[in-house]
C-alpha cells in the first residue's frame, strides 16, 4: 500500500498518480494493483510513476512506458488486437453457448 513518503505534494498530481496506479498490476501478486500491493516491486513503478508525473508527462505516456517495459500482463485491461481477440471473444462466446444449452426447449420425439 502507498507509504507516506511515497505521496506527492499537488493533490491532482496524487490523484492522477492513484489513477494510473489501479490500472497497472502487481508483478508479484497478479490480482492487485499496484496501489494495494506491498511487494517491492509495486512501491519502485509507484515511484516511477510519480517521477514521470513530476517531469511533466501525460497518462498515457506513463502507462505506455511501463507497459513497453513490462508487457501486457502489467495492464489489467488488455488491449484489443488480433493476438489478444480470444481474450475478449471467448468469455462472451461461452457466455451464449450456456445460455442457449439453459434455455433451449427440449423437443419431442
Amino acid at each position: 500500500a502507498i507509504e507516506p513518503n511515497e505521496k506527492l505534494n499537488d493533490p491532482k498530481l496524487e490523484k492522477t498518480a492513484r489513477y494510473i496506479g489501479k490500472q497497472l498490476r502487481c508483478l508479484v501478486c497478479q490480482n492487485e494493483d499496484i496501489e494495494s500491493s506491498n511487494a517491492d516491486i509495486a512501491k519502485d513503478l509507484r515511484l516511477l510513476i510519480r517521477k514521470k508525473l513530476l517531469k511533466g508527462k501525460s497518462k498515457k505516456e506513463i502507462i505506455d512506458y511501463v507497459h513497453s517495459r513490462y508487457g501486457d500482463f502489467i495492464l489489467f485491461s488488455p488491449p484489443v488486437r488480433y493476438d489478444t481477440i480470444g481474450l475478449w471473444v471467448l468469455p462472451i462466446s461461452f457466455f451464449v453457448l450456456l445460455s442457449y444449452l439453459f434455455f433451449k426447449k427440449k423437443s419431442k420425439k
